[in-house]
């Protein structure tokens, strides 16, 4: 999956949002003061070149939608990072992740208590 910038990010989380809009309504969404509207809808066109935005066409007018979910998307920038500086290892990542100075010991029984849960609902399943 493509990786998005600050901005075009930020389109996603109103296009995401608002579930189908035209640029003025993602336009709308932005706080004051609000980018100019060739800005946005440059950002929404570069989107759909993507593959991240489709769009129904009512004449020249054009409403978005996105074709990736907000799940879909954090999934696929994961297994990049995951590619990218782990090797495809999960070993390697949760080695790194739980080695960090920065996550609290609160933090890391939390991870445990999810992945112990996880294991256990799999287990049941087999």
């Amino acid at each position: 999956m493509k990786e998005l910038t600050k901005a075009e990010e930020q389109v996603m989380e109103y296009l995401w949002k608002l579930d189908k809009a035209f640029v003025k309504d993602i336009l709308d969404q932005f706080p004051e003061p609000r980018p100019a509207y060739n800005t946005v809808s440059t950002i929404v066109r570069i989107l759909e070149k993507k593959g991240m935005v489709g769009y129904y066409a009512y004449g020249k007018t054009h409403q978005y939608y996105p074709l990736v979910t907000p799940a879909g998307y954090r999934k696929g920038r994961f297994k990049d990072v995951l590619s990218k500086h782990f090797n495809n290892s999960y070993k390697k990542f949760a080695s790194f992740f739980a080695r960090e100075e920065d996550v609290s010991i609160a933090d890391l029984e939390e991870m445990k208590k999810i992945v112990e849960e996880e294991i256990k609902k799999r287990k049941a399943q087999e």
